[in-house]
């Protein structure tokens, strides 16, 4: 390929960009009551929200749906045509129903409107053309309108699908922020993969039951090095005979205290240990545990209960195997 016919596909692949940026750029006027009206409607919904559109405008409802679901609204994608030929009875009266049309005249969602209308569910357009049959019918319509597409044509939807999958997202997101929802309630729905990872619980991540050293307060230390050495967390919990925790004896407590004549070996477990440590919640986020430990610069970090009571340690190891780091 010659050097000016590269240029050239550099050339338009800018331009789509731009096009695309610009179309997204351009619904930032266009937001209006109708916004936070459609917000109150989702937020509202007792029953599902229910995403439909054809051709890739359904591509994009499908995304939009997997964002509403993955921010904690239950949603679900319908296709139209298979909707009017025996799908219909998906829609409830407590439903939801956001239509995703540009031109607001596709046929299947037209066809769709009275069936809507007679189950008594509400509808959300976001449409290029607001006074459209699919617009003129909404409960609330969204205007996504862009200028031209970004096909060099004008033709193939491009700049039309960008705008409206953004305003769909800008829809998630202000619904998710209206509910409140948590990182801990995003981490339960995204158990797997990296981002899972990042968001497992510390009660996930940490060391148990026999894996846990632990040594009481009058532990003679060189069992307390022994139970360091063998559990190999670099610490060891101090506990009372509850299993409440009292203190920690780390690596850093045995060097401070090996100076000459402090006859380390013949000392006790309370001699050493460093009284009141850091200490977090089994259902902290693992990402939180991490940026405690990076604060407090420590390797380990004891996971207690309401009473103090020890229920695990987590080390930076843990959350290295996880990718976490």
């Amino acid at each position: 390929m010659a050097d000016t016919a590269k240029q050239d596909l550099i050339e338009l692949a800018r331009r789509v960009l731009e096009t695309e940026a610009q179309a997204i750029q351009g619904l930032i006027p266009q937001l209006d009551a109708g916004f936070t009206q459609a917000v109150d409607l989702l937020h509202d919904c007792s029953g599902r929200v229910i995403v439909t559109g054809m051709g890739k405008s359904g591509i994009i409802a499908r995304k939009v749906a997997a964002t509403l679901s993955s921010t904690g609204t239950a949603a679900i994608y319908l296709n139209p045509a298979e909707a009017i030929h025996g799908d219909l009875g998906l829609i409830q009266r407590p439903d939801v129903v956001i239509a995703l049309s540009h031109s607001g005249e596709t046929e299947e969602l037209v066809r769709l409107l009275e069936a809507i209308r007679r189950l008594g569910a509400k509808l959300v357009s976001l449409t290029g053309h607001p006074g459209s049959t699919l617009g003129q019918a909404s409960d609330v319509t969204l205007c996504c309108r862009v200028e031209e597409e970004a096909c060099p044509l004008n033709l193939a939807p491009t700049a039309s699908t960008t705008a409206t999958l953004a305003l769909g997202d800008a829809l998630a997101m202000a619904l998710a922020h209206r509910k409140g929802f948590r990182p801990e309630q995003f981490a339960d729905l995204h158990p797997g993969g990296r981002l899972g990872k990042r968001l497992m619980r510390v009660s996930a991540l940490m060391h148990t039951g026999p894996a846990v050293p632990r040594v009481r307060p009058d532990t003679p230390m060189p069992d307390v090095i022994h139970e360091m050495s063998d559990k190999r967390l670099g610490m060891t919990c101090v506990v009372d005979g509850e299993g409440k925790l009292v203190g920690v004896v780390t690596d850093g407590d045995l060097r401070r205290n090996m100076t000459p004549g402090s006859n380390l070996l013949e000392r006790r477990a309370t001699d050493v240990m460093t009284a009141g440590p850091v200490t977090i919640a089994g259902d902290m986020l693992g990402v939180e545990a991490l940026r405690v430990m990076e604060d407090r610069k420590i390797t380990s970090v004891v996971v207690v209960g309401p009473d103090r009571a020890v229920q695990g340690v987590v080390h930076l190891h843990d959350l290295w195997r996880t990718q976490m780091i």
